[in-house]
């Protein structure tokens, strides 16, 4: 696109010239840069960021939103992209200001458990990262600055947060006086922001809102953009009751649906965006942390086969299904279907999709789900053959408490830690 520009042609004019040189003002390029030369954009500190580093962070991000992306957009990841490599190495740099080092080993360790995460081995897992673009050095690179920063947070900011045991009495107060009200499970993405700068991080914010609303990995998000600590677990800030969230954010969530990303929030510093991951109420049972024992129903159909070919085979089976007289009778109703049948004894009923939750709450043991899927991927039923009912949820111990508190305190001082360092540091852009 770049490209296209600098090579359209300008409008027939007279040319102003300027400087020694006397060359024109408008100078139009007869060629576009060459993208095989690779030129610093930032020294950090005498380190340098060049375009291929940001090439390859960026491509870990396009695969973590499935290439959901405009060109625009793209545009802006970059710029972000070399915002979180400065911080990177301002992190890495304040690391070593410590003499805190981070072992080749656990760095490997953690690039395999990644890895793992996609099913693949740690030579296969680099193939796969060389293949969209990046490369395996890139993502060890940011391991070694999470993992540098959390080490620089637990010797230099943890030590002085302290708790006092009267401070988690009174959370526990207010807990047990809060029983019954909603408590929420939150992701944030935290963007600073100052009163230079905040209409520009606004609007950054609220594309950020449009990519994730349209189908971009909020976590992927929350990893590159976010500049609290829990950006390292994707934003996820555990289950909270909306008291515990600065007021801007807890007149915020009652309102949300779960599963929903809010707009950019104003606070204190900068913008919050929070999406709610989930909702119960606090110290009461969840019906849907119930435990059910169930067998899975499938028929499949030959490929192409018309929705009205497949018709009458989905009608035998949905009849079927509501005289099925208990799980006893399953695989000899497979058998007559043609049905394969899959045993799982442990399904909470909260990890199952969402349009099915309510219907698999409402079914006593032995009873069916009506059938869902299509005739491409199949059609499915759910056979309840046990369930379990959760225990009503009780009040988390001190050790919990107060670890959260402790935790939410050296997420504001390690912002600001970060910020100093952002302050001081020597940054030559090219």
């Amino acid at each position: 696109m770049g490209a296209a520009i600098l090579m359209a042609p300008l409008p027939a004019m007279a040319q102003e010239t300027t400087g020694p040189l006397d060359l024109p003002n408008d100078v139009q390029l007869l060629a576009p840069p060459d993208p095989a030369i690779r030129k610093a954009t930032a020294i950090v500190n005498g380190t340098i960021i060049t375009e291929t580093d940001i090439d390859q962070r960026l491509a870990l991000v396009l695969v973590a939103n499935q290439g959901k992306v405009s060109d625009e957009e793209r545009q802006r990841l970059r710029l972000q992209v070399l915002s979180n490599l400065i911080d990177e190495t301002l992190e890495i740099d304040e690391a070593k200001a410590n003499k805190i080092t981070i072992d080749k080993s656990e760095i490997d360790n953690s690039y395999a458990r990644v890895g793992q995460q996609f099913k693949m081995t740690p030579d296969k897992f680099s193939d796969y990262v060389r293949s969209v673009g990046s490369s395996p050095a890139s993502l060890k690179r940011q391991i070694e600055g999470e993992s540098a920063w959390r080490r620089v947070l637990s010797r230099e900011v943890e030590p002085f947060v302290s708790i006092s045991d009267e401070e988690v009495t009174q959370v526990i107060k207010r807990l047990e006086a809060a029983k019954g009200q909603p408590e929420y499970h939150v992701g944030e993405i935290y963007l600073s922001a100052t009163p230079v700068t905040q209409a520009q991080v606004e609007a950054n914010a609220n594309r950020i809102v449009e990519q994730v609303r349209q189908g971009a990995s909020f976590v992927a998000y929350a990893r590159q953009y976010s500049e609290a600590s829990t950006a390292a677990v994707g934003g996820d800030l555990g289950w909270v009751r909306a008291q515990q969230l600065p007021d801007a954010l807890a007149n915020v969530l009652p309102q949300m649906q779960s599963g929903t990303v809010s707009a950019p929030i104003p606070i204190s510093g900068g913008f919050s965006i929070i999406a709610l991951i989930d909702k119960r109420q606090v110290l009461m049972a969840d019906p849907r942390d119930a435990v059910l024992s169930l067998k899975q129903l499938t028929i499949t159909f030959p490929a192409n086969v018309s929705r009205e070919q497949a018709q009458p085979k989905v009608t035998a089976f949905s009849d079927g299904l509501k005289t099925l007289q208990g799980c006893g009778k399953v695989a000899e109703f497979a058998k007559a279907m043609n049905a394969e049948v899959i045993d799982n004894d442990a399904v909470k009923v909260r990890d199952l999709p969402a349009p099915l939750q309510p219907i698999m709450l409402n079914l006593r043991v032995g009873e069916s789900s009506p059938p869902f899927g299509s005739s491409t991927d199949g059609v499915h039923a759910l056979v309840v053959c046990g369930r379990d009912d959760p225990e009503t949820a009780s009040i988390p111990t001190f050790e919990q408490i107060q670890t959260q508190m402790s935790d939410e305190r050296v997420n504001m001082r390690a912002r600001r830690y970060l910020r100093d360092l952002r302050r001081d540091a020597i940054i030559d852009y090219r």
